[in-house]
């Protein structure tokens, strides 16, 4: 047998690439493995194609604006689905191109399907390979039940969605997650008759109650959505029957978004030694990623913590320098993880930002909230709809987190999540400078309100500075 490698990664997904990119620059003696395309859920199937999607729907969706703005037109406008699957399916491909570079590894590259030994030895495609440390980035993919199978490609997920030529006249959606929800809306918008079925009303991820409402009545203004018992589907001549005990439809395709599980299947995780959990999976330390006290790391998608991009590209940097660090007998380096933050592209955008909710409301804590149906730029724009909730600590005026449905929501959340970064209290925030007239104003407002509920910074502080109790300057 040749002598061990030093690393071995299994997936070439995001995390998968993250860690070859850290694995390459400290040794030669690596293999990456992958088993089925090439390129990134994110290129492929997820991020960027719905993002496409979602755009081409936007654009059609702002005509119905236009006569409030004295615009005349655009009530004859219509999408041309094959044509705007077509347009997302090439840009797709250039996205794809670029990160199959980026996986490039020659001939330590391999497809195939990989299976753990041990903690020390993979088999692939009949040759087993041994290594001093082994990256598990395997990555997820759609949850389907076996039974709706037998519909063969009228039942698709976000691997199967692009691909298809065009869509038929009316669609089902099955779960408002934040995928479920951006993309039934994003059908609604391009002339699909959308039905949406929940077992709950908890929408694209959000905990806050008066948040999620506010999201919720917006969807339904543009699609149906059935509150029920778990959908069931039956074969008909005209189509597919979908029920769920309160709403039955017949559509001619069923998406399904009803989450994604880890590729974790014959992958032999169980010979790690340690005790698997609910989900199957091994407990692995989230600052470095190491599977119990084995030289197994495990990165990205898999994992199920953070099932996000730029989660899965940091996890993936943790797993790759650490398996080196592993490989070669030197400690483990721990890693400060990032301020979550989760943002899900429908209009108004919803985001959740650093502590969750449920967290939140188990211990003291200030809000402060703005509508943004009364807010002027909103107001201006016709993008007048949504809340943000703000979370400060009561003792120090620390912000804690936040969730929101919001116009440009996408932009409130990321700054937001750097104010949680930097540990900046509610005083701080208010002494940045916020230009009129802008979405950011009504985050001040929000800011303001939690402000009065705390001791003043100082007498001369503009912090302290209140609004001015008009739409047209607030």
């Amino acid at each position: 047998m040749t002598s061990p490698l030093d690393t071995l990664i299994i997936g070439a997904g995001t995390a998968g690439l993250a860690a070859l990119r850290e694995v390459r620059k400290r040794t030669d003696r690596f293999l990456i493995v992958n088993d089925g395309p090439w390129g990134t859920t994110c290129a492929r199937v997820g991020c960027m194609p719905s993002k496409m999607l979602i755009e081409a729907a936007n654009a059609l969706h702002a005509r119905r604006r236009w006569e409030n703005f004295g615009l005349c037109g655009g009530q004859d406008a219509r999408a041309d689905l094959p044509a705007v699957l077509e347009r997302v399916r090439a840009l797709r491909d250039e996205f794809v191109a670029g990160t199959l570079r980026a996986s490039d590894a020659g001939d330590r590259a391999v497809s195939g399907r990989a299976r753990l030994l041990d903690a020390r030895h993979v088999e692939v495609g009949g040759r087993t390979w041994e290594a001093r440390s082994i990256i598990v980035a395997s990555g997820s993919r759609p949850v389907v039940p076996d039974e709706w199978l037998a519909f063969g490609d009228r039942v698709l997920t976000t691997d199967t969605l692009f691909e298809q030529p065009t869509l038929g006249p009316r669609m089902a959606v099955i779960g408002l997650g934040p995928l479920g929800a951006e993309l039934a809306q994003a059908l609604a918008r391009l002339g699909v008759e959308v039905v949406a079925f929940v077992t709950s009303d908890q929408v694209a991820g959000l905990q806050d109650a008066q948040v999620n409402a506010a999201l919720l009545e917006q969807l339904k203004r543009e699609f149906a959505i059935s509150v029920g018992q778990h959908a069931q589907l039956r074969e008909l001549a005209g189509g597919i029957e979908v029920s769920n005990g309160q709403t039955t439809v017949v559509v001619d395709q069923v998406l399904a978004a009803m989450g994604r599980t880890p590729n974790i299947e014959f992958l032999g995780v169980d010979t790690l030694g340690p005790v698997l959990d609910a989900r199957g999976l091994p407990p692995i330390e989230p600052c470095t990623l190491q599977v119990g006290d084995t030289s197994v790391f495990m990165a990205g998608d898999v994992d199920r913590d953070r099932p996000l991009l730029h989660e899965g590209a940091d996890e993936g940097h943790i797993a790759g320098i650490n398996a080196v660090l592993a490989a070669q007998g030197q400690p483990l380096r721990r890693f400060r993880r990032r301020v979550p933050l989760a943002i899900t592209f429908c209009e108004p955008n919803a985001a959740s930002v650093g502590l969750p909710w449920k967290e939140i409301e188990s211990r003291p804590h200030l809000v402060g909230e703005v509508n943004y149906a009364r807010q002027g730029r909103a107001r201006v724009a016709q993008r007048n709809a949504g809340l943000l909730r703000v979370y400060a600590s009561p003792d120090d005026g620390r912000l804690l987190g936040a969730q929101l449905c919001a116009p440009a929501g996408e932009h409130l959340a990321q700054l937001l999540a750097l104010a949680i970064d930097r540990e900046l209290t509610v005083q701080q925030l208010l002494r940045m400078p916020i230009y009129h007239p802008t979405l950011e104003e009504g985050l001040r407002s929000a800011l303001r309100q939690v402000a009065r509920q705390l001791e003043p910074a100082s007498d001369s502080d503009l912090s302290d500075c209140e609004n001015l109790g008009a739409a047209a300057l607030d």
